[in-house]
């Protein structure tokens, strides 16, 4: 048994059965997303109460659709100013690293707008809102996704925490 694994038994004897059958379920999921070591989201979740699994899910889906879906074969050239520049003779490579910058700044401003809970600009409105984690029949749970922000630049997939689009 790795150092890891011997952490996690630890931390699982701790635990009242049904936390700890909760714990090895969401286990189970962040392995199923090929989360290698996903001990540290699991023990949010459990002994803090945090949505971290909705967080994951929520910000992987982002990374990966908006982000590096400009790296996706004819995405680029979808957009006209792009295939432009590609048919001036531009380097399709540096447009994709552009695109994906661009994206990357557009995506942390939601999720930081939406952290925020309000237009921290605007007095006089009493609104706001929530991004709040909903189980499997849709309905809310109550629990509130937050701090978005401060995971999206782990959710890159190559584990350069996006350092390659500003190379």
């Amino acid at each position: 048994m790795n150092d890891v694994e011997a952490m996690w038994q630890s931390w699982l004897s701790g635990l009242t059965s049904s936390k700890r059958a909760a714990a090895e379920s969401l286990r189970r999921q962040y392995e199923a997303l090929g989360v290698a070591d996903a001990l540290e989201w699991v023990r949010s979740e459990i002994d803090e109460n945090q949505p971290q699994l909705a967080r994951f899910v929520l910000l992987r889906s982002l990374w990966r659709g908006a982000i590096d879906g400009w790296a996706a074969p004819g995405a680029l050239e979808q957009v006209a100013a792009a295939r432009r520049l590609l048919d001036a003779g531009a380097d399709r490579d540096d447009l994709v690293l552009l695109a994906r910058a661009i994206a990357y700044e557009a995506v942390f401003a939601a999720v930081d707008e939406l952290d925020c809970g309000g237009d921290v600009n605007l007095s006089g409105v009493d609104v706001g809102w929530a991004v709040m984690e909903s189980g499997e029949d849709g309905c809310s749970t109550g629990r509130p996704l937050s701090g978005l922000h401060e995971d999206l630049l782990t959710m890159d997939p190559s584990g350069r925490d996006g350092a390659d689009m500003w190379r």
